[in-house]
């Protein structure tokens, strides 16, 4: 197991603090992760495990270990995993479209998290999957996993940073005017529907930035990036300004003929590294599906 570990020396000017007031205040650590490390043994100054209570001083050697052995009541399973991006931190994989990214009810296996308890297993890692951003079972693309809770919880602190970024590409119907722009419009959940939502004031506020990358006769395809997380986000604000996914069978229409599933793809994931605040952009092209649809409007001119 990696027994990997977060080091910091004492400052001057933190000489004084407790040192769950350190980890708090001067390394941006939530009071969960805080209390379940110290909880568990893992806080150490100067070699020796120490009590939140702790009063630095001046020198010391902090260290945090962010590994611990866990298990997750999700059965592995082997399948073929496109990892982009792996380090000790995280994984990043880009998920085929027809896959449930975490088991459910109606999925108990086949889903990406079983693929990815195996494929941990097989490295010989105690890892979880704590997914960081999810994507519905037909929409392709990238998905963010934290390996430890020390990177879930400082990806989920950076989340609302300008350097994380989430971008899509999706071939919608009709023309969008203008051709570049933000889609701002509330989203609510359906009353009496768990899955569908809609266009209400009653609903989260939820931003859509937008921009027209080609043009077709009888569609386009679209870049969209997101300020807000919402379910649907991006199905729900094309269909309400009337340029519904092609294949999007909830907000749109089944179109066989064109493709087997929204033709939305979560191309390009930008974050700051949990660990050292790097900046990891990562993008991947189109599946087939997508590119086959395109080549379809392409041809038709009629």
């Amino acid at each position: 197991m990696n027994n990997s570990k977060l080091s910091y020396n004492v400052e001057k000017q933190y000489e004084g603090l407790k040192i769950k007031e350190y980890l708090k205040d001067v390394q941006g650590f939530s009071t969960r992760f805080i209390r379940g490390t110290a909880h568990s043994g893992r806080i150490f100054v100067n070699g020796k495990v120490v009590k939140l209570s702790h009063v630095l001083k001046f020198g010391q050697k902090i260290e945090v270990q962010v590994t611990k052995s866990e298990s997750q009541n999700v059965e592995p399973e082997e399948m073929d995993i496109d990892v982009v991006y792996e380090d000790e931190d995280i994984i990043v994989v880009n998920k085929r479209p027809g896959m449930v990214v975490h088991p459910t009810k109606s999925y108990q296996q086949g889903t990406l998290s079983n693929g990815l308890i195996y494929y941990f297993r097989e490295k010989g890692e105690d890892c979880i999957v704590r997914l960081v951003n999810r994507l519905d079972m037909d929409t392709s693309g990238l998905v963010l996993v934290a390996k430890n809770q020390f990177s879930h919880m400082a990806l989920a602190r950076d989340m609302n940073l300008e350097t994380f970024k989430k971008e899509y590409l999706a071939i919608a119907h009709g023309h969008i005017n203008p051709v570049k722009g933000t889609i701002d419009k509330p989203i609510y959940r359906e009353e009496g529907g768990p899955l569908k939502r809609i266009v209400d004031e009653r609903g989260q506020k939820s931003i859509t930035n937008y921009e027209v990358i080609e043009s077709y006769k009888d569609g386009e395809l679209i870049k969209l990036s997101l300020e807000t997380g919402r379910t649907h986000q991006i199905r729900v604000h094309l269909s309400s300004v009337g340029n519904p996914i092609y294949g999007d069978s909830l907000y749109g229409k089944e179109e066989e003929e064109y493709i087997g599933r929204q033709a939305l793809h979560a191309y390009k994931l930008q974050f700051p590294h949990p660990r050292d605040g790097r900046i990891i952009s990562l993008e991947t092209e189109l599946p087939e599906d997508m590119k086959k649809l395109i080549n379809k409007l392409i041809q038709n001119k009629s």
